[in-house]
C-alpha cells in the first residue's frame, strides 16, 4: 500500500514556533538567495509604486510590517491601510486571515511588543506561507519596514550543500523543532525525505543529506554522502 505523503501546512493548535520550525529553513534558503544577488546594495522603496530597488534591479513588494525601534514593538501593514494603501497591504492580509483562522496569535494581533530579531522571524514565516521569493527590511525614518518580494532575477540554489549548510544554520540560531525544521525543509524544496528511528534523509538528485537526532529532536550530526552540486 502506498504511503501518502504528509504535505507541509499550517494545522490547528501549532503554535509559531511550530509554525517556524516547518517555514523557517526555506525562507533562510529565500534569504541566501537573495544576498546573493543584492550583495552590499541597500534598499530603496518606493510606497507610491510598489517597489524595492536594489541597484538596476526593480522588484515588486508588498509592506508585511514595521518595527519601531524607539518602541520596541512590531506592527502588521494590515492594521496600517491609511499609510500604505490597500494594494501594498494585500499580502498582510492573507497573513491575518491565516491567524484569525489557526489562532495564531503572531500573526492575528495588530501590534506585539517584541524585539528586532523576533521581527525578522515573522517575516521569515510570512514571505514561504505566501510563497514570496524573500523579503527585506528597509530603514526609514526610525522604522523597519519588512517588505515581501518576488523576483525572477533571484535564483535558486539547489545543491545538497547549500541544504546542508542552511539547515545547519536555521537550526543552530534559531529556537525551533529540529526534527519538523528538517522534514519540512525536505518536502517544501521538493526532495524526497526518508525518516529513520534517529535520524532522516534528504535525497537530493545523486546527493544524500542525513540529520541525526537525539531522542529529544535535538540534532548530533548533518552528514553529506553523494554528489554535492
Amino acid at each position: 500500500m502506498k504511503v501518502i505523503e504528509k504535505p507541509v501546512e499550517i494545522e490547528k493548535g501549532d503554535s509559531f514556533k511550530v509554525i517556524l520550525s516547518k517555514y523557517g529553513a526555506l525562507a533562510l534558503d529565500k534569504q541566501e538567495n537573495l544576498s546573493e544577488l543584492i550583495g552590499d546594495e541597500v534598499g530603496d522603496l518606493d510606497i507610491e509604486k510598489g517597489t524595492v530597488t536594489f541597484a538596476d534591479v526593480e522588484m515588486p513588494a508588498q509592506i508585511l510590517g514595521f518595527y519601531s525601534q524607539d518602541m520596541n514593538q512590531w506592527s502588521w501593514a494590515w492594521d496600517s491601510e491609511d499609510i500604505f494603501g490597500k494594494d501594498l497591504i494585500e499580502a498582510a492580509c492573507e497573513i491575518k486571515k491565516i491567524g484569525d483562522e489557526f489562532d495564531v496569535t503572531e500573526f492575528a494581533a495588530p501590534i506585539i511588543q517584541t524585539d528586532f530579531d523576533a521581527c525578522h522571524t515573522l517575516a521569515m514565516a510570512a514571505t514561504v506561507i505566501l510563497g514570496y521569493d524573500a523579503y527585506y527590511a528597509v530603514s526609514e525614518g526610525g522604522l523597519d519596514i519588512f517588505v515581501a518580494v518576488k523576483s525572477d532575477v533571484i535564483k535558486e540554489n539547489n545543491s545538497a550543500k547549500k541544504f546542508r549548510d542552511t539547515f545547519y544554520t536555521f537550526q543552530k540560531n534559531f529556537k525551533i523543532y529540529p526534527k519538523i525544521a528538517f522534514e519540512s525543509y525536505t518536502k517544501l524544496k521538493g526532495y524526497i525525505y526518508k525518516p529513520h528511528d534517529d535520524f532522516a534523509l534528504a535525497k537530493i538528485g545523486e546527493a544524500r543529506v542525513m540529520a541525526g537526532f537525539t531522542e529529544r529532536g535535538n540534532v548530533t550530526r548533518i552528514l553529506i554522502f553523494g554528489d554535492e552540486e
